[in-house]
């Protein structure tokens, strides 16, 4: 009976230290294969790049507009601003024709009723019920002459300007304008202003 008992204990302990071990784990790191530490060297380095082109765009300046310049046409070329609504220039002046007055008309550059030693812009316009025609001389003026802001009852109008080669210091501006009803009248335009290409005044021409 007694050996049976110490059988028994052994027995007991012999499983009890069994059980013991197997409560016992162990954590083994794992290995990250080659293939996946170069994809993950290669991201890490595509995004350093990135970020430093990044930098390198933001740090540049940003580049600036260049300012629009006269169109210079040749003598006697003729420009259509809209149909029926043309201008040429010569040595002598500024010509054009409007729908409603087909037959050229002429203004000076050599008469004497300009000076173009001092900044000067002149305004020729007709208006019509439903459009505006508007054009004249600018000169004058220090720097290069840009553009042409034109002040009327219905808002301020954009035009374009057009000078002879080899720098006359002259040169026609012009524009055209939907009329609204009612409002065309001989106090149409308030003024007229050419900018040069720095955006102060060229010249200006005040009529109210």
């Amino acid at each position: 009976m007694n050996r049976t008992l110490k059988y028994l204990t052994c027995a007991a302990v012999t499983t009890a230290a069994l059980a013991g071990m197997a409560t016992v784990s162990y954590a083994i790191p794992a290995k990250a294969s080659h293939g996946t530490v170069t994809e993950a060297g290669a991201a890490q380095t595509q995004a350093a790049s990135a970020s430093k082109a990044r930098a390198v765009m933001a740090a540049q300046p940003t580049a600036k507009k260049t300012a629009p310049t006269p169109r210079i046409v040749a003598p006697g070329e003729h420009v259509t601003a809209v149909p029926g609504f043309e201008l040429w220039l010569t040595a002598e002046g500024k010509h054009w024709t409007t729908p409603s007055s087909p037959d050229p008309q002429f203004r000076s550059v050599v008469d004497g009723n300009i000076d173009r030693n001092t900044p000067g812009v002149s305004i020729q316009s007709e208006i019509t019920d439903d459009s505006a025609y508007f054009s004249g001389l600018y000169y004058g003026g220090k720097g290069t002459a840009s553009g042409v802001e034109i002040e009327t009852a219905d808002g301020t109008v954009h035009g374009k300007l057009i000078e002879l080669p080899g720098k006359p210091g002259w040169g026609v501006w012009y524009a055209t304008a939907d009329v609204k009803p009612g409002s065309g009248s001989w106090d149409y335009v308030s003024r007229v202003t050419v900018h040069d290409t720095k955006g102060k005044i060229y010249a200006r021409l005040t009529l109210r």
